[in-house]
């Protein structure tokens, strides 16, 4: 919503024969950003959008354009706030599972699920996280979702190398950096597909299937 300024005060002994309009409540600080940024994964919802302008996303939240950037330097800046979202979301729950779970097998299943089912949940940050939505902004948009899927498949391969330990396996390394590969590649196919689809097919269909394939 639009800041307004504050009405000019009536002379003193002056009255006003209409009714005070109440008074429009103020955004509390960071709940602006908060607003611009959920506003901006509303539109990326939308299947077959093209490239969000801040005019457009201006004009959403019924502000200027000037007001988008008392809270954001630019747009990659806004972007950027999507994955921070996505990556303080995914990884504090991916080391919960490490905590939790003594299985490497297991740790591998509910990472690939997670991260999957965050995917299905937020389609305007699938698109973030597959690039759709970062073509034509700043390269180092892209270049950070890539370390993120990086650290991803790094998780993943200490968790398999355990889970190969276990089993007893020669090459524990080899084996873990081949499945970590396999299922990083399996997590980005499954959320490209859902993106391409207009959200439609689920990532996490047959998944199990798919998961006991791999880490078994």
């Amino acid at each position: 919503m639009p800041d307004t300024q504050a009405p000019a005060e009536m002379p003193d002994g002056a009255e006003s024969s209409a009714p005070a309009s109440p008074a429009r409540k103020r955004p509390r600080p960071g709940e602006r950003r908060v607003q611009i940024l959920e506003t901006l994964a509303t539109m990326l919802e939308q299947p077959g959008a093209d490239r969000i302008t801040t005019a457009a996303l201006a004009a959403r939240l019924q502000v200027s354009e000037a007001a988008l950037y008392r809270h954001f330097a630019s747009k990659a800046q806004m972007f950027e706030g999507l994955i921070e979202f996505i990556e303080s979301s995914l990884f504090s729950l991916i080391n919960q599972i490490v905590e939790r779970e003594a299985s490497g097998a297991a740790q591998a299943r509910r990472i690939a699920t997670v991260v999957l089912q965050f995917g299905e949940k937020n389609p305007g940050m699938t698109r973030v996280m597959v690039g759709d939505a970062l073509v034509l902004e700043n390269e180092r948009l892209s270049t950070r979702m890539n370390q993120f899927f990086d650290r991803i498949e790094s998780q993943l391969r200490q968790s398999l190398r355990q889970a190969a330990e276990s089993a007893g396996s020669p090459t524990p390394t080899v084996d873990a950096t081949s499945l970590a590969s396999a299922l990083v590649s399996l997590i980005a196919g499954r959320l490209h597909r859902y993106a391409r689809s207009g959200f439609k097919r689920s990532p996490i269909e047959h998944l199990d299937l798919a998961l006991d394939r791999l880490t078994h």
